[in-house]
């Protein structure tokens, strides 16, 4: 297989641009709080000494009195710089500095007991901005680290995270597989370098094999990376998926936007005598008809392809647990209110065929509905429904989903239980 230097080599090479970005008067108060971006109408003008830096160039983020605020990413877009480190380092991040920042990601996960735990293998070692590393996520499934580099900044130094993670995860890791081209295609601006999706690096110079069995909870799944959504499982529901699994008692489940079946392994292994997954994709459901089978549930479980909100509006009545859980409904700002309609269409239907005393799990993984609109579109889509519902709990993301202070586009995950009168 390909090495290291193969893919790198031309990533290795220092970049020539030395930029300052002076900022604008007072615009230094967000990077303050900590919020890690700095948008272009924030910039009062680029200090260069010889070409304007490119997409993914190391630059020097100063106040208007000259004060350093830190290194960060140049990018091309409303998003003009992504701060990476504080005002004390003089160069950009090397090495070193890699090693010591991913070994505090590592130290976060194992002073909350998820990297000790037997009957979960599968977390997230790096998570974006709540990590102080914008544009880096990192999964870990059993001896595998999935990398998925969100800015042409961080795929230009996959080299020294891929050494990072070496250095702090030792023999316990067997393999990093890389997987940001479609994410790096959506950025503007031209990347000046790529590298393939694909195996990475592997300690016996093989690539492993896919799909891969992790636990969660006990709970047997097989994951792939490579063809799979996200980086093959969508780790940041494990919480929920937990309280489900000790809350749904004898109920019977619906599980809409099923993907690989997460939630309806959970409501199986908690007792509910019937779950149903109901997915558009046609390898979701197959893949998640094999997790009922391979943890025996098999006689338990239904799968079926089908659009949901089909699936709802022909029923006359649902299961006594819904859970909504469905992709992001909004991408960008102009496009929230009509995931706001989205979400409201979504739920008011399903409310109105909801036994009396269902619980309905709903959800929202869209980054520009924060917390208090999804949850008014909820109050607003039981209204609607002519239901009454109490909210039982609000859900969000887990502890190796951390949100930095400062930063609250990074609560993307949101969730709520409702009881349904």
């Amino acid at each position: 297989m390909p090495t290291r230097q193969d893919y790198l080599a031309p990533m290795t090479e220092p970049t020539t641009v030395q930029a300052d970005v002076h900022l604008h008067p007072g615009r230094e108060k967000g990077l303050l709080r900590g919020h890690p971006w700095v948008f272009s109408g924030a910039i009062h003008r680029i200090e260069v000494e010889d070409v304007p830096p490119a997409p993914g160039d190391w630059v020097r983020v100063l106040t208007s009195r000259g004060a350093s605020m830190g290194w960060g990413h140049w990018g091309a877009g409303s998003i003009a710089v992504r701060l990476i480190t504080d005002g004390t380092r003089e160069i950009p991040p090397d090495a070193a500095w890699w090693n010591q920042r991913l070994a505090a990601c590592l130290d976060v996960r194992n002073s909350i007991g998820i990297t000790a735990d037997e009957h979960t293998t599968a977390f997230r070692l790096v998570h974006g901005e709540g990590d102080g590393l914008s544009g880096l996520v990192v999964d870990w499934y059993d001896g595998v680290a999935v990398v998925q580099t969100h800015s042409h900044g961080m795929a230009r130094v996959l080299p020294d995270i891929a050494s990072g993670l070496r250095h702090v995860l030792g023999d316990a890791l067997e393999a990093i597989v890389n997987k940001s081209e479609a994410l790096l295609d959506k950025l503007p601006g031209h990347a000046p370098t790529s590298v393939p999706d694909g195996v990475f690096w592997s300690s016996d110079g093989a690539a492993p094999s896919f799909p891969r069995p992790v636990k969660e909870h006990g709970l047997l799944y097989a994951v792939d990376p490579l063809k799979g959504q996200k980086t093959g499982f969508f780790i940041d529901q494990r919480d929920s998926r937990r309280l489900l699994m000790e809350w749904v008692g004898k109920r019977t489940v619906l599980n809409a936007f099923s993907y690989t079946g997460g939630f309806s392994m959970a409501a199986l292994q908690g007792g509910s005598p019937k779950v149903i997954s109901l997915d558009a994709s046609e390898p979701a459901i197959e893949a998640a008809c094999h997790h009922a089978e391979i943890n025996g549930f098999a006689e338990r479980h239904e799968g079926i392809r089908g659009d949901v909100m089909e699936y709802l509006q022909a029923s006359d009545v649902l299961p006594e647990v819904v859970v909504l859980d469905p992709p992001a409904y909004a991408k960008s700002r102009s496009s929230r209110h009509k995931a706001v309609q989205g979400y409201k269409r979504l739920n008011a239907t399903a409310l109105r065929k909801m036994p009396s005393g269902g619980l309905l799990w709903t959800f929202s993984c869209s980054q520009v509905v924060d917390a208090q609109l999804f949850e008014d579109t909820i109050v607003a889509a039981a209204v609607e429904s002519g239901r009454q519902v109490r909210i039982l709990r609000r859900l969000g993301q887990p502890g190796d989903h951390p949100t930095r202070a400062g930063h609250g586009e990074a609560r993307y995950l949101k969730g709520l239980i409702l009881h349904v009168a």
